[in-house]
């Protein structure tokens, strides 16, 4: 994808040679006519498809065609990662991508929107889209903070907007580091804009809220209105099991006993051992695609997403989670994994590599407890269990479609 893209911060104008990749249903009539285009995570030197990553199953049961957009520099040319690697499409495959050029994150902006009007015009064929949605994680998240405030309202081509794991800052519009925590407001908290032109929801982990190497989001927080809604989501990080493990495996077909070995406490991550496991709830991972087919519904028919509480914090300065008798957050969106709890799980960590702070921790409750909890032991957990799983199917929290995987999980994980 090639063309002339502008910086909103300077009006300066650049050529770009970048890549898109587009995955759309095998049978043309599957496609559903929503199309998801992500802005692509740098975060580890590597374009990363975050969100497709967690949410694929969604995605590809429903007929979504998707689109990949390696928006920023460090995915194309490398450059500065919070792992600092270098893993580039360039230093990847120099031959295969010698004609990419990227002028820098100030054109990531432009270049974004006008992947979208690719989109529309043309990228999928014979296929029409309906429904252009732009999604993006974690830094990508930030990006998309920017892009929904300053830019949107200029360009109009997105139909709808999923801010996944964002924290209380936004990325700066002139494209500089946004890991330069020196620059002046890299450390501010900036709320969505209130007049939004199109849904808006955010997906936030305790991670997110909470913050650590950044300012929470808890900081940026703003009211839902008739076009923006906040899901935050207890017992959950930023980065899980289902990020390291599961989700390489997860196509729909594996064997149950693959996914529960994979969602199976560890306190491996990466190569280095910590002295706690990291965490391995799967609500993120379920609430993420309600999200997105939520989303997709609301541009496509009006219908809004379903409201959520916040997630409850204390009081202290900065705000801690208000955690309940088995040490789980209150408030948010209520999943069977905090409801009817069978381990505490949270999104805080310790410091132990130089990622570990995105993957919260976890821990099974040992057998006494789960007998207080459940003297009827398995029987009563998964009557329980099913009854609070209804509840957040009901609620919207969580697909119908996965009910049944997951009642399979909770009965092949309760005592284990």
């Amino acid at each position: 994808m090639s063309g002339t893209a502008s910086s909103y911060a300077t009006e300066d104008r650049a050529d770009y040679t970048t890549r898109v990749v587009v995955l759309t249903p095998t049978d043309d009539a599957a496609f559903n006519g929503t199309v998801i285009v992500e802005w692509l995570n740098v975060s580890g030197g590597i374009d990363a498809p975050a969100v497709w990553f967690m949410a694929h199953r969604e995605i590809a049961r429903e007929g979504h065609a998707y689109v990949a957009v390696s928006a920023q520099l460090v995915g194309v040319e490398g450059g500065a990662s919070l792992v600092g690697a270098d893993m580039s499409l360039k230093a990847q495959d120099p031959d295969r991508y010698a004609s990419l050029s990227h002028p820098g994150d100030a054109f990531a902006y432009d270049i974004f929107s006008q992947a979208g009007s690719l989109v529309r015009n043309g990228l999928l064929g014979r296929l029409d889209p309906k429904a252009v949605l732009a999604v993006g994680e974690s830094q990508s998240a930030a990006y998309l903070t920017t892009y929904v405030n300053d830019v949107d309202p200029l360009t109009g081509v997105y139909d709808g907007f999923l801010v996944h794991s964002r924290f209380g800052p936004a990325a700066p519009l002139d494209g500089s580091n946004v890991f330069d925590a020196s620059k002046p407001g890299a450390v501010d908290a900036v709320p969505f804009r209130s007049d939004l032109r199109v849904p808006t929801m955010t997906v936030i982990t305790e991670t997110d809220l909470i913050g650590g190497w950044r300012m929470g989001y808890h900081s940026a927080r703003r009211p839902d209105n008739e076009l923006f809604r906040a899901w935050e989501i207890p017992g959950t990080a930023h980065a899980d099991n289902y990020t390291i493990r599961v989700g390489f495996i997860d196509n729909g077909s594996a064997p149950l006993d693959d996914i529960v070995a994979a969602y199976a406490p560890t306190n491996e991550l990466m190569g280095t051992q910590l002295s706690y496991c990291i965490n391995f709830a799967p609500q993120h991972h379920y609430v993420l695609q309600a999200a997105i087919a939520n989303l997709s519904s609301w541009v496509r028919t009006g219908e809004p997403a379903p409201t959520a509480a916040p997630i409850a914090l204390t009081e202290a300065d900065p705000p801690r989670l208000d955690l309940d008798a088995n040490g789980l957050a209150r408030g948010g969106v209520r999943t069977p994994w905090v409801d009817v709890p069978i381990a505490k799980t949270s999104g805080i960590a310790g410091n132990e590599s130089d990622m570990s702070f995105l993957f919260g921790s976890g821990e099974m409750f040992d057998t006494a407890a789960l007998r207080a909890l459940y003297p009827r032991g398995s029987a009563e957990y998964l009557e329980r269990f099913t009854e609070a799983l209804d509840r957040a199917i009901d609620s919207g929290f969580i697909l119908p479609a996965d009910r049944s995987e997951i009642l399979e999980l909770a009965a092949a994980t309760f005592g284990s």
